[in-house]
Order: structure tokens, then C-alpha cells, then sequence
């Protein structure tokens, strides 16, 4: 082996590697994500138990759970009904579920029959309304300390949507990721089209006509918007997606449509070739679809998907499909996307006309 050669090779291909800007920014970009998502992620398990309690006095109904607390139960207190309701809805601080005694627990305890309230969130398994219910029954016997035991009823509230004996099937948690899918390829495709016409100088021609960048600009959000809009009214009109509300749907398309066709524009302008037009592409609609899986499993979404720009969409066509919601029940998520779409679609527009302005 002649090590003067291998390390002249070596040396060569390190520099035709650090020379190809598109493989050494993805490099860095995917290791960096890649450390970051480890990072992010959990680095213990928390197996305990988390339940919400309502009393107005705290002390008779907490004294008994608290002495029964382990590291697999905690019991945290609430200092009213709504806001353990909100805890036990929205998973506030890892809550699976809530008990609400009345006022005069004590009293009914010691006529030897009560009721308790269990907030529960949809879904729950059973397995935990089995460990309430004996909860209750020990709160009930250490407040009342006669022989033989009180008996304590429960009653169940379950919080949100019950869809006991209304499952959601897999068709209609599909609806709204089939739909993103579309008008995903609706953003690769305009993306191609913007960065083929700047990269071979078609906007050129154009401008050399009467026509003006920001003609240019809302012919390609026109098409785009139209393209995707009708795509995905092509695919609901196949799969007899039109249920509900029918045009609390169709401004949620539109204002989805929007959305990715701003997202297109920003791809398009900023790729400069098709790997680069396509890797910005994905990487800006891949986050964009965590709600649309977050659809094949109903409950409650978390904080930060919320704050996802195609959450409005995702959640608009859900409630409209699934739940039966109207415009009262989808005007704040509504107000979102379509803040949501102009803002994007705005920044997509100005990052072409700068790169128009440039050729």
C-alpha cells in the first residue's frame, strides 16, 4: 500500500465533500436535528399516577388518600370543580383523572351511603376508574369509621367527547391526513415549478413584458392556491368526504391551501436546484404534519402542536367529519389558520420578489 497515494485521496475527497454545499448542509442540519430530538426527548420514566381531588374540606377527604400515597400515586388538590375539570381535560401536569366529593361528604358518609363524582378524560382505560372507585370507598370508610363499610356510588363524567358506542373509524381519522398528503404534493409541485422558472430565467422574460414582479408573484399564488384547492376537493368528492358542515369545510380547505402555497413559494424561491427545493420542501411540511397523525389518536392535543400553523386545518376537518361542529365551534381555530396562512404566504411572497429582484 503506498500511504502518500491513500492519503492523497483521502485528502481530495474531504474537499470535494466540504465543496458540496447541498451534502454539507444537510449533514449538519440532520446531525443537529438528530442531537437535538435526543436531547428533547425523556430521559426518565414517570410511572406514577396522577389524580385530581375536589373537596371543600380538604383535610377530611385528603387525610385518608394521603396516608395511601406511594411513589406510584400521587393525589394533588384543586381548589374548586372547574379547575380540576380543566386539569383532568387538557392533562394539566400529567392529571389522568379527577374525584369530586360533595360538600357534605361527611355527613352522607355517616348515613351510611355517598356519592362521588369521577372526572374522567375519553379514553381513559378502565383500569383506573377500578382504582377510583376503591379510592372512594376508602375515603368513605376511614370518614365515617363504622362497621360495616359505607357505600360510596360513583358517578362517572367523562370529559370531552364519549365515544362509547360511537367509535371514530379508521376511515374518518384518515380523512385528515389523506388531505394534508394532497396538498403536500401541492407545495413540491409548486416549489419545482417557482424554482425551474427562476433558475432558467423564465421570470426574466416575463418581466421584460408590461408584467411586474408582484404580477408574477400572485399568478404563482393563484395557481397554487387553485391547484391545491382543487386536488383536495377531488379527493373528499372521491371518498365522500363531503359530511357536516359543508362550507365550514370548504373555507378550511381554502385557508389550508393558501397555507402550503405560501409554503411553496418560500421552497421554490429559497431552493436552488430540485434536491435543494425538495429537501427545503420536506423539511418545512414534515413538523406541519404532526397534527394530522396527531388525528389517529383522538384526545387532547398538547400545548405546542396547538401552536402549529396546519393544527386549525387538521382540527377544522376533524370536528367538521368527525364531531358535527359548526362555525360557533371552529371560528377561533378558523381565525388561526387563516392568520397562520397570510403570514406565511406573505413571507413566502417577499422571499420571491428578493430573489426575482436579484437575477
Amino acid at each position: 500500500m503506498n500511504l502518500g497515494v491513500i492519503r492523497a485521496i483521502v485528502r481530495k475527497d474531504l474537499v470535494a465533500l466540504t465543496r458540496d454545499q447541498f451534502y454539507l448542509f444537510i449533514t449538519i442540519i440532520g446531525l443537529l436535528a438528530f442531537v437535538a430530538m435526543y436531547w428533547f426527548l425523556p430521559s426518565s420514566v414517570d410511572e406514577t399516577v396522577r389524580l385530581g381531588v375536589y373537596h371543600s374540606d380538604l383535610d377530611t377527604a385528603l387525610g385518608p388518600l394521603t396516608a395511601i400515597e406511594t411513589d406510584a400515586l400521587a393525589i394533588e388538590r384543586y381548589d374548586s370543580p372547574d379547575a380540576l375539570a380543566v386539569a383532568v381535560g387538557e392533562g394539566e401536569a400529567g392529571i389522568v383523572a379527577g374525584m369530586v366529593f360533595p360538600d357534605d361528604f361527611v355527613a352522607q358518609a355517616g348515613s351510611g351511603t355517598a356519592t362521588v363524582d369521577l372526572l374522567v378524560p375519553a379514553g381513559l382505560p378502565p383500569e383506573y376508574a377500578e382504582l377510583m372507585n376503591g379510592l372512594a370507598a376508602q375515603v368513605g370508610y376511614f370518614v365515617s369509621g363504622t362497621t360495616p363499610p359505607v357505600d360510596v356510588t360513583t358517578r362517572t363524567v367523562v370529559l370531552g367527547t364519549d365515544r362509547v358506542g360511537d367509535q371514530v373509524s379508521m376511515q374518518e381519522q384518515m380523512l385528515p391526513l389523506l388531505a394534508f398528503f394532497v396538498l403536500m404534493m401541492e407545495t413540491f409541485a409548486l416549489a419545482s415549478l417557482v424554482s425551474v422558472e427562476v433558475q432558467l430565467r423564465t421570470v426574466t422574460a416575463v418581466l421584460v413584458t408590461p408584467a411586474r414582479a408582484r404580477d408574477f408573484i400572485t399568478a404563482k399564488g393563484v395557481i397554487g392556491t387553485l391547484l391545491a384547492l382543487a386536488e383536495v376537493l377531488l379527493l373528499l368528492a372521491l371518498i365522500r368526504g363531503f359530511v357536516g358542515d359543508v362550507p365550514v369545510l370548504l373555507v378550511a380547505l381554502l385557508l389550508g391551501s393558501v397555507l402550503v402555497t405560501g409554503i411553496g413559494l418560500l421552497a421554490g424561491a429559497s431552493g436552488k436546484d430540485f434536491m435543494g427545493v425538495l429537501f427545503l420542501s420536506m423539511t418545512l411540511m414534515i413538523p406541519l404534519m404532526i397534527p394530522a397523525f396527531g388525528a389517529l389518536f383522538p384526545g387532547t392535543a398538547a400545548t405546542w402542536i396547538r401552536a402549529l400553523p396546519t393544527y386549525g386545518l387538521v382540527e377544522a376537518i376533524v370536528g367538521v367529519t368527525t364531531r358535527g361542529e359548526s362555525w360557533s365551534d371552529l371560528s377561533g381555530v378558523l381565525l388561526l389558520l387563516a392568520a397562520w396562512g397570510l403570514a406565511i404566504f406573505a413571507l413566502g411572497s417577499a422571499v420571491l420578489r428578493r430573489r426575482v429582484a436579484t437575477i
